[in-house]
């Protein structure tokens, strides 16, 4: 086939994986599915029986939990101690607490409630009804129905679940426990609570099993409990069946009852020694295997017909195009990509691939030579923005010099004295720590000590002491910043916060901190603070990064040149993202936060 072209390749090949897909399917679904079939079926028997008798035990579990409030009644207790044959003012009263605090109520939750009655092991007895035609019972036979439930129950209190009822002509469950008084801790009595069948069916009359697939119940003697067929109810089970429906055994079973054979599957319930059975007729369980093996031969022999006319389109599709392609290559022979080995076989793919070798090929020398472009524009503009930098570095208001030198003149005049020692050491340390412009960050520990030598100056400037308080954690001082934007926003405090003269009261706070990926160094005063518009007018522009102007720059609220150039000189060397910003109140002070990433440690010592 190596000689062959690209559309007789792909039309074989088509048609040999589609024969081999469509015979698999032909010869192992059939084999496999009426065995999966079966599995499921028992498997989906089991877990309709299994749910059925779990939502039965939960909805009886619910009304013992509400027998507890009758058991321990007070009221209840004292009617089951009775002595025999009472009939005065004490069986009255017991009878209307109960009735009015306890049946009405139950009464009132839970309708489904056909009757309440309770008889003392002393042949007292109440009957209650909820919507229910009943009447009273005379001695001999509430006796009789003593001994019945006492033959069915246990001293322990423990619940019993029986197809019993007082009523004639209706289906009621009963449930029944032996109940104590309050003179001793022996049972002194039966309390009984009926309710409706019809009630409980419909927890089971959602279950889907097919046309001619039940849902039923059985009691332990083989007597319908449910039956779709409501006839049936109360009647005996099938010989056919009766066996092993009782044994409640852990697989299915197949019957056959009026001339259906059907698959049935058992289940024992906790309460009531019920069995729970779900009945499925055969022919529908066996139909999905027919019609699997039928559909598998009708559909294997359509879809090869569509198929192979599909291989035969989709080989046109392809080689169509390539030729098409083929072609339009040969007159834009430029491009971006990867050479590609060629074939061994020569077809139209082949011939596509030459092609677009020889593309690659011109377009990597385009790409060089864009490439060189950019990395010499690159560093173009790197050199600009180190200009930039060092430029606005350099902007630092000279006026603090001026002033300085001032002050040494004065003192020199004035006195001879080691304070002008402390000013000119101060300031040669400054100025050396100053005119150094490249981009190289500091430490913050550095810019401590650039902060130090400016105070020692300042101190002789306003004639006082005046000390920083720097709360910076020890592991910060080896942090990464931007040279010489400390100092800066310290006298700009002094200028601007404090602008009527330093007080007792004043403070200046250095912090350091990180959050997240980024590391910040604070500035915060208690001084006069800004007012909301200059606030809102200084954000603008750091947002922008423009200068403040010479008219509006120093001489109001928080100055301009200063504190933007530290904006700028910090964006310039760690990015736009990151920069100064501003908080302050009026009255209240200014807090200036240096945010600067957290990678950025201990470059410079």
């Amino acid at each position: 086939m190596k000689k062959f072209n690209l559309y007789p390749k792909l039309f074989l090949s088509y048609f040999v994986v589609i024969m081999i897909s469509l015979t698999s399917v032909g010869v192992f679904s059939y084999w496999s599915s009426s065995n999966e079939l079966d599995q499921i079926v028992e498997k989906q028997l089991t877990q309709v029986v299994g749910n059925a008798a779990h939502h039965t035990d939960l909805y009886i579990r619910s009304y013992e939990r509400s027998m507890v409030s009758l058991l321990s009644s007070n009221d209840v207790k004292r009617f089951v101690d009775l002595p025999e044959g009472e009939t005065g003012y004490p069986y009255y009263e017991a009878r209307k607490f109960i009735k009015e605090l306890i049946i009405e109520p139950a009464f009132a939750r839970n309708p489904e409630i056909s009757n309440i009655y309770m008889i003392s092991f002393n042949q007292n007895a109440m009957y209650f009804y909820n919507d229910s035609v009943g009447g009273s019972f005379n001695k001999e036979e509430a006796q009789q129905q003593l001994e019945f439930f006492k033959s069915n129950t246990k001293p322990d209190g423990s619940l019993s679940v029986l197809n019993h009822s007082i009523l004639s002509g209706q289906q009621n469950i009963t449930l029944v426990r032996q109940i104590r008084g309050l003179s001793s801790t022996e049972p002194k009595g039966i309390l009984v609570v009926e309710l409706r069948a019809a009630e409980l069916s419909e927890l089971w009359k959602g279950i889907d099993l097919g046309e001619d697939g039940y849902f039923f119940i059985t009691d332990d003697n083989g007597k319908y409990v449910y039956q779709p067929d409501t006839d049936k109810t109360a009647t005996e089970l099938p010989e056919a069946i009766r066996s092993q429906v009782l044994e409640a055994g852990p697989h299915a079973f197949m019957a056959t009852i009026d001339d259906k054979t059907q698959m049935f599957m058992s289940r024992r319930s906790t309460y009531g020694d019920w069995r729970l059975v779900v009945a499925m007729s055969v022919n529908e369980l066996r139909k999905p295997s027919d019609t699997i093996r039928t559909t598998t031969i009708v559909v294997g022999c359509f879809t090869l017909g569509i198929a192979l006319w599909i291989a035969f389109r989709f080989g046109r599709s392809i080689t169509g195009p390539i030729r098409i392609l083929r072609s339009a290559m040969r007159q834009t022979e430029q491009g971006n990509w990867v050479q590609i080995p060629l074939p061994e076989h020569r077809d139209e793919i082949a011939e596509l691939m030459s092609r677009y070798n020889l593309m690659v090929t011109r377009l990597s020398e385009l790409v060089d030579k864009v490439y060189q472009a950019e990395l010499s524009d690159q560093k173009s503009q790197m050199e600009r923005q180190k200009a930039e930098l060092q430029s606005l570095q350099l902007q630092i208001n000279p006026h603090f010099l001026y002033n300085t030198l001032e002050t040494i003149v004065c003192y020199a005049v004035i006195r001879d004295s080691k304070e002008i020692y402390e000013i000119v050491k101060a300031l040669a340390y400054m100025l050396r720590y100053s005119v150094q412009t490249n981009l190289e960050e500091i430490t913050v520990s550095n810019e401590l000590k650039h902060v130090m030598f400016y105070l020692v100056v300042l101190k002789h400037r306003i004639g006082r002491e005046f000390e920083v308080d720097v709360s910076i954690h020890p592991d910060y001082l080896l942090n990464s910043m931007v040279r010489l934007t400390l100092q800066p926003l310290i006298e700009n405090a002094f200028q601007h916060a404090f602008a009527d003269g330093v007080e007792d009261y004043h403070y200046i706070r250095i912090d350091a901190g990180e959050d997240e990926d980024k590391f910040w160094v604070s500035v915060e005063d208690n001084g006069l603070g800004i007012s909301e518009a200059r606030l809102e007018e200084l954000r603008e522009k750091l947002h922008t990064n423009q200068l403040a102007d010479k008219e509006n720059g120093s001489s109001k609220g928080i100055g301009g040149i200063g504190i933007i150039n530290v904006h700028r000189r910090i964006q310039m060397v760690y990015g736009e993202q990151y920069g100064l910003q501003i908080e302050s109140e009026v009255e209240k002070g200014t807090k200036l936060i240096m945010v600067m990433p957290t990678s950025a440690r201990g470059k410079n010592g």
